[in-house]
């Protein structure tokens, strides 16, 4: 018996025809190892979702959140909430309306260090303060007189905001109440139009459909940013996909002509981080669907995730890895069947030593957690698909596959924790032979999780492993006994 090791940390890649590649990676990510170990390529679970507070029904559905000043604060439904610790170094979270945010649509914030502005994309903004607590409309009717203001950040003491007349302007330094009719710019490199501002490493890129421009504030009375000649030819077709991450942002976009892909800052260029098959599954989404496709970033454990919440699956690119993951959550649909949508996080933001997340079904506000592994008391579901394995196309039987985890993680909740295998011959568009493994009960860390006897296939075959037991979830590596 020759027993190979066999790549099981690819990450994401399913391509338009599945006898390609068929490969998935759900509710787990690929972690390369940076010293001589037993695999230098594993798999670990994502987080788990635990809740810290709930501010009601499907009504108060997350709409953005941000922090200021170190505490974090949520937009769900039509109001406006604070996240307020009761006790430093507990549990115990409490959800306190500041006051009402008008609309149903995503909501673009920034802060300049005491207020924050929060932009709802119809030309209604609102500036909160804190100590007092008072939440302001924006009612300076020079703040639409260039267009009805879209989104917002903030530079050198400026809030910022596009407009949908192919404008930005500038409020007063360090007031977001206070606007002059004459402070605005153009991006006039190109006529396409401004989607979305973004600042990077203190300066201004104003994003457009087809191009990004950057500025620089020159000070004096008068309008204070001009452009400074870096003119990229990549376009945002989605404002609230672009997201900072370790050292760069990225955004779902494109250029004249082009379909949308994901993008990333590099040097005084954007370069492509998207595959494929990415690409691939934006091209079937509508105009509208990526235009209201979004982003959020975090790091955890030596990993720095990056994910894009499109219609049905939210994709995750780990900018260490350079890999790529999916994550699903389960939720009950019209007729209380469990079915699988895109992750349900919403927003996110980094507090009180926590990474914190809004909900995209209800009101509830959660903390993401390495050592749980359910959801909101759900279950996760985790699945890999490897890439199709073959003998030169000849006939082939796999007299055994082992799938080393870490062994012995059952728990009190689960004695006996199991993982499932199944195979597909046909390139991953059916599994058949479905069949369980214990991973080890408690204290049984010498487990083996082998199945034997596995057939003979003609040409190829994909291996599927599910997990669906709360348990601690890391695959060290696969290895088969292939024969010809």
């Amino acid at each position: 018996m020759t027993v190979t090791v066999l790549p099981i940390a690819n990450g994401f890649y399913k391509a338009d025809s599945l006898p390609i590649s068929a490969q998935e990676c759900v509710n787990w990510y690929p972690y390369i190892l940076d010293t001589p170990a037993l695999s230098q390529e594993t798999l670990l679970g994502t987080s788990g979702t635990s809740q810290l507070v709930s501010t009601g029904s499907v009504s108060e559905i997350n709409r953005g959140s941000w922090t200021l000043d170190g505490i974090a604060y949520f937009v769900n439904g039509t109001t406006l909430y604070r996240l307020v610790l009761d006790i430093v170094g507990g549990d115990s979270f409490t959800a306190v309306s500041m006051g009402t945010i008008e609309g149903t649509g995503r909501v673009s914030m920034a802060d300049n260090g005491t207020q924050l502005c929060i932009l709802v994309p119809n030309g209604k903004g609102y500036i909160f303060t804190a100590s007092p607590d008072t939440l302001t409309e924006i009612t300076d009717l020079d703040f639409t007189a260039n267009g009805q203001p879209q989104h917002v950040v903030f530079i050198d003491g400026y809030f910022v905001c596009t407009t949908d007349s192919k404008k930005f302007i500038t409020s007063a330094l360090n007031d977001g109440l206070a606007y002059n009719a004459l402070d605005f710019g153009t991006a006039e490199a190109d006529p396409d139009d401004i989607v979305a501002p973004i600042v990077f490493r203190n300066q201004l890129f104003i994003g457009g459909s087809q191009t990004l421009e950057a500025f620089q504030n020159i000070g004096g009375a008068d309008f204070p940013f001009q452009r400074t000649g870096l003119f990229i030819q990549k376009g945002i077709s989605s404002a609230f996909s672009i997201v900072e991450s370790n050292n760069t942002f990225m955004f779902i976009g494109s250029g004249k002509n082009e379909s949308p892909a994901i993008w990333a800052l590099a040097g005084n260029d954007v370069q492509k981080v998207s595959t494929v098959a990415i690409e691939s599954i934006l091209l079937r989404f509508t105009q509208a669907e990526i235009q209201a496709s979004f982003s959020w970033s975090y790091a955890q454990k030596g990993a720095y995730f990056v994910g894009f919440a499109l219609p049905t699956s939210t994709l995750v690119f780990d900018t260490i890895s350079g890999r790529w993951h999916e994550r699903k959550s389960r939720i009950a649909n019209a007729s209380g069947e469990m079915i699988e949508v895109r992750s349900r996080i919403n927003s996110l933001v980094s507090a009180y030593g926590r990474i914190i997340v809004g909900d995209s079904q209800d009101g509830r506000i959660g903390s993401l957690d390495v050592d749980l592994y359910t959801e909101y008391g759900d279950t996760i579901i985790r699945r890999i698909a490897t890439q199709p394995f073959q003998n030169n196309m000849q006939a082939l039987m796999i007299p055994m596959i082992e799938l080393t985890m870490e062994a012995g993680v059952g728990n009190g909740d689960v004695v006996d924790p199991k993982i499932r295998m199944d195979i597909s011959d046909d390139g991953g568009k059916t599994f058949k032979d479905d069949r369980t493994r214990s991973m080890g009960k408690i204290g049984d860390f010498k487990r083996r999780t082998i199945w034997r006897r596995n057939g003979r296939y003609s040409r190829f075959v994909v291996m599927r492993f599910t997990l669906s037991d709360a348990v601690k979830p890391v695959i060290i590596q696969l290895t088969a006994d292939i024969m010809g």
